[in-house]
């Protein structure tokens, strides 16, 4: 693969990790509302699950940047993706006592959000096929195995 090849690859890893750790320190930083999107969709332990989330984000958003364990941050990023974008994204919103523009917006805006989960999946699945390229830390420990020669 060129070399810049290698270089587009680690950009696309940067803008792919930053989403997610911006994120995770969120979550860590304050879950509160994390916790009731979670309480919301009728999951138990909501305050717990918002910092596993925005650890899992962090972590895996971090492995990414650095290109460490990329084909499985990518595999389990994919799977996060496609599970919130159903569970939080997947439907309309309708706020009692909203004007219907007003939740006709909120529907449309969900949408966005379903729309750049399932685009997010695809692109780590991407990631975790072909791998983090030459410039990461896999490729420095002998464990990234070009997946296209």
């Amino acid at each position: 693969m060129s070399s810049t090849n290698n270089a587009i690859i680690l950009v696309a890893r940067v803008f792919l990790s930053a989403m997610f750790i911006l994120s995770g320190f969120g979550k860590l930083a304050d879950p509160a509302g994390t916790a009731g999107m979670i309480a919301q969709a009728g999951m138990p332990a909501a305050t717990a699950l918002a910092y596993l989330a925005g650890l899992f984000e962090l972590v895996s958003g971090l492995a990414v940047l650095i290109g460490f364990q990329t084909r499985l941050a990518g595999w389990a990023l994919a799977a996060f993706c496609v599970f919130t974008g159903v569970v939080f994204h997947g439907h309309a919103i309708n706020v009692p006592g909203f004007p219907d523009a007003a939740n006709g917006f909120l529907s449309t805006m969900n949408q966005i959000m379903f729309m750049k989960n399932l685009t997010l999946a695809g692109a780590y699945a991407m990631l975790a096929t072909f791998g983090p390229g030459a410039y990461s830390l896999d490729a420095r420990r002998g464990s990234y195995k070009p997946a296209i020669a």
